[in-house]
């Protein structure tokens, strides 16, 4: 079973993250922050995870404590159910596009951290408490937290002359991402058992 539980408490955020990384795309969550909550119910939905978060944090400063560790965790509970990643495919990418938008996200779950990210300026925030300052910040808590290497571009934000829509471009990217990491962590049925380096390791 592909699965793990990781409980990460500062003076800051109390945060639990269960995940099945062999699930059917189940999401219960619950950080706070609504639109956080909607892109990780992408994570869950196309990557075909079932996962569970539980954030509670100092909103009452701002949101950036809650995230940031809610993606740290939830990168702590990915490698940990990856366990010795024998038989995976190892690499996968994804090309999405959500209406006016187009995204790329590629993966290598190498155990060498390493995030690029690129994105438009857009406006500061989605709703209340999202600011999309944040985006980029998320994927590297995760990133290095999982030990993977992550690349996320959008290619297309915007009508010619006209302002990119924040919500598009950012669930553009975690869809891409949630895509990218459901081929990487899928079994290789023509590598069965068998690490998918040249170096033997992971």
């Amino acid at each position: 079973m592909r699965t793990a539980r990781v409980e990460r408490v500062t003076k800051e955020t109390k945060v639990l993250v269960e995940i099945d990384l062999d699930g059917t795309g189940k999401g219960d969550l619950a950080t706070g922050v609504g639109f956080y909550d909607h892109m990780l119910n992408q994570l869950a939905k196309h990557g075909g995870f079932d996962l569970t978060v539980r954030t509670e944090g100092d909103l009452e400063i701002d949101a950036h404590h809650t995230m940031e560790d809610t993606a740290i965790a939830l990168g702590e509970a990915f490698s940990r159910a990856l366990g010795d990643k024998a038989g995976i495919r190892r690499y996968g990418s994804a090309t999405i596009p959500m209406d006016e938008v187009l995204c790329r996200a590629a993966v290598d779950l190498s155990g060498r951290p390493y995030v690029v990210h690129d994105e438009p300026e857009l406006a500061p925030y989605i709703g209340p408490v999202y600011p999309t300052s944040m985006t980029r910040h998320i994927f590297e808590s995760f990133g290095f937290a999982a030990k993977l290497t992550l690349h996320v571009s959008v290619l297309r934000a915007a009508r010619d002359g006209s302002r990119p829509d924040a919500h598009h471009v950012v669930e553009a990217q975690f869809k891409a991402f949630s895509r990218a990491l459901r081929e990487a962590v899928e079994i290789d049925p023509r590598n069965v058992g068998q690490l998918p380096s040249t170096k033997g390791v992971l």
